[in-house]
């Protein structure tokens, strides 16, 4: 029976028992919890709401909860309806009725708002350390691969030719945005919960500012209404952690390509591949796999928080409780791929001949050859169907697009200079012409890694 049972005359059905508790999920808030109820009881001493002697038994029993937990004794009792309310009840055996003071002036719905915003905060946090250790993990392995041609894809069909430090380096700016994202959870939230009550604000003249201070909040919560029905951090925990996985899942979905016999361009390490129960020759990149299919496990629980409060009436009800496994499972989630990503990109194996060869396809140098045309004077369309014709003239008569004959160039491209032509396909050519900023040639990669690397000493900083 809930410790609050006193307006019921029955006690409660076991469905509602099971469908009405959190304390299976929410104990992880208990560190939180502590955390913010010794800074609301300093705060009732400084008011003068308790008395000095009553601050002290509350800090002792606080402590000794803390240790409980940190040592895993704390026991929940068959009635503990959450961590919150087990942690009173605990607090009471261990100083007495002294204990239930520490509920003065504050109500579950704002105690609950505060622990999930400190919650998000320290996760957020941990989500920037885990990008932060993927990014410099790219950046070194394009270091290492500044110069290793491979194929680019559209449509998964050979493009253009870039380096594989290029390639890499894609995912370390979708990474730094991934960065700004999870920042602005931790903005989201700088204004505390705490000191709203249940919804209207609480009968004491309080000093929120205070607890915000010790707590590490930067301000508080203007409306208290908003105050405890605010979920918005978590929705933007939520929504930052889905596109960083969607993230993540492109970079593995690349991996079970590129690994793969027919791509053959790098091998995932043992520690991050399996093997098959009846194929013994088999190489399973499995880590790279589980990579692709959390993605939509993490953006389900984005979707399903909107669902919860999308109609939802204000202040508080009970639907909000959906919130926390949602939040909890995303962040556990999200912090486990972001650590088996850094892991696995650090020790692949590319295979550099396999990836020359496949870059080595003149018929992805067609672009630099229509853009041959263009410094002629062609316009660019009209050059483009040029190209077209001679790409289907190499491949009708089976030879690769710079192996067309000398008669066959003079009568569909008279424009062109059969040595020029000739000369731009020559192997990597193609490559060291795109010199635009950002684009793949050399001189290009070196300014990116360097910018790279002043990006990430500034996020040291």
């Amino acid at each position: 029976m809930s410790r609050f049972s006193d307006r019921f005359s029955e006690p409660w059905d076991p469905a509602f028992l099971a469908l009405n508790s959190s304390i299976s999920f929410d104990y992880r808030l208990a560190p939180y919890d502590i955390e913010q109820s010794l800074a609301h009881a300093r705060m009732l001493a400084r008011c003068s709401i308790i008395e000095e002697r009553d601050l002290r038994a509350l800090e002792q029993g606080l402590e000794q909860i803390r240790t409980e937990i940190d040592e895993d004794r704390f026991a929940v009792a068959p009635d503990d309806e959450d961590i919150h309310m087990a942690i009173e009840r605990r607090l009471t055996e261990i100083i007495g009725p002294v204990g239930g003071k520490i509920h003065t002036a504050r109500s579950r719905n704002d105690q609950v708002a505060t622990d999930l915003a400190m919650f998000v905060r320290a996760h957020s946090l941990r989500a920037h350390d885990g990008i932060l250790a993927l990014m410099q993990v790219l950046v070194d392995r394009a270091e290492e691969h500044r110069d290793w041609p491979m194929p680019g894809y559209t449509h998964l069909q050979r493009a253009q030719p870039v380096y594989l430090s290029h390639h890499l380096l894609a995912y370390f700016w979708k990474l730094r945005r991934d960065l700004q994202r999870f920042n602005f959870c931790m903005n989201a939230t700088e204004d505390l919960p705490l000191g709203a009550g249940a919804l209207a604000g609480v009968n004491f003249d309080t000093s929120r500012m205070s607890i915000a201070q010790d707590l590490s909040f930067g301000a508080i919560a203007e409306n208290s209404i908003d105050a405890v029905s605010n979920r918005d951090f978590v929705l933007d925990y939520l929504g930052a952690a889905a596109t960083c996985a969607t993230h993540l899942s492109q970079l593995g979905a690349e991996i079970v390509l590129w690994s793969s016999e027919e791509f053959g361009f790098c091998e995932v390490s043992d520690a991050f591949a399996s093997g098959s129960s009846i194929m013994p020759q088999k190489k399973n990149p499995d880590a790279a796999e589980l990579l692709r299919a959390k993605a939509p496990r993490i953006a389900g629980h984005l979707v399903a928080l909107h669902g919860v409060l999308h109609g939802l009436p204000l202040t508080y009800n009970k639907d909000l409780q959906e919130d926390k496994e949602h939040l909890f499972d995303a962040v556990d989630t999200l912090e486990l791929c972001l650590a088996a990503a850094a892991g696995m990109v650090g020790t692949l194996a590319f295979d550099r001949e396999r990836m020359a060869a496949a870059a080595a396809d003149d018929f992805q140098g067609a672009t630099d050859v229509a853009d041959l045309l263009v410094k002629s004077g062609v316009p660019f369309r009209e050059a483009h169907g040029i190209v077209a014709k001679l790409v289907r003239a190499a491949v009708e008569g089976g030879v690769a697009l710079g192996a067309v004959t000398a008669g066959e160039l003079a009568q569909i491209a008279p424009q062109l200079d059969e040595r020029e032509y000739r000369a731009i396909l020559a192997d990597g050519a193609w490559l060291e012409s795109k010199v635009s900023e950002g684009g793949t040639a050399s001189s290009r990669i070196a300014d990116q890694i360097a910018q790279a690397r002043h990006v990430l000493e500034e996020i040291a900083a």
